[in-house]
Order: C-alpha cells, then sequence, then structure tokens
C-alpha cells in the first residue's frame, strides 16, 4: 500500500476494508448463522400461530363448568360449616368464638358468588 493511500484512509478503516475483502472462513459462517438463527426460528413458528383458530375448545369449556360446580358446592359447604360452627358457638354464649365462623361463613359466600362468576367470565359462558 503506498504512503499516500494510508494518509487518506484512516488505519482502523483499512483494517475493516482487508477484513471485508478475505472469504468467508468456517468461523465468520458460524457468526452470521448465530446472528440470523432467532429470525429463521420465529419465521418457521409464524405459520403454527396462524392455525391457532382451527383449535377445538370445546372440551375446555366443559371442564370450566366442572370447576364452577365445583366452587358452587365448596363455597356453599364452606358458608355452611361457618354458619353451624358461629350457631352453635353463639348458643353457649361465647360470641367472641363465633366471630371466625362467621368469617368463615363470609368467605363461603364470596367463593359461591364471586368465585363461579370469576370461572364463568374465563370462558365467555353467561351466569
Amino acid at each position: 500500500m503506498s504512503r499516500r493511500y494510508r494518509e487518506i484512509i484512516p488505519s482502523s478503516k483499512a483494517h475493516l476494508a482487508k477484513r471485508l475483502a478475505q472469504p468467508f472462513s468456517h468461523r465468520n459462517l458460524l457468526c452470521a448463522a448465530r446472528a440470523v438463527a432467532p429470525a429463521l426460528f420465529a419465521l418457521a413458528l409464524s405459520g403454527v400461530a396462524h392455525a391457532q383458530g382451527t383449535m377445538d375448545f370445546s372440551g375446555a369449556t366443559t371442564l370450566m363448568a366442572t370447576f364452577k360446580t365445583f366452587a358452587m358446592y365448596a363455597g356453599a359447604v364452606i358458608c355452611l360449616g361457618g354458619l353451624i360452627f358461629a350457631g352453635i358457638r353463639m348458643m353457649s354464649g361465647r360470641f367472641q368464638d363465633a366471630i371466625p365462623g362467621l368469617f368463615g361463613a363470609l368467605f363461603g359466600a364470596g367463593v359461591l358468588g364471586w368465585g363461579a362468576g370469576w370461572i364463568d367470565s374465563l370462558t365467555g359462558q353467561s351466569m
């Protein structure tokens, strides 16, 4: 390389130009493959994403209906158990001991009402 040419082009650009002028080595090809692999992976999976509309979720709706029924029964049992616990405590005159039973009944009512409504909202069913 002539002296005049070295003065015009900075040395860092000259090194870059030399490096780019060399043929691809195994290391360069590996580096390029690593850079392109995520994009190729995303493009390969994009075809799968379009097939999502053909899936059948009727079994999921049946399963959620089963969960809703369980939530209703569990809420009713918790509510009734809390009321019985609180009633026995109140009849024996221990009103302060009945407070946890009343909160249990309130929790059971919440499971019965809000739990079943929340499960219905997950599948788009109406109450």
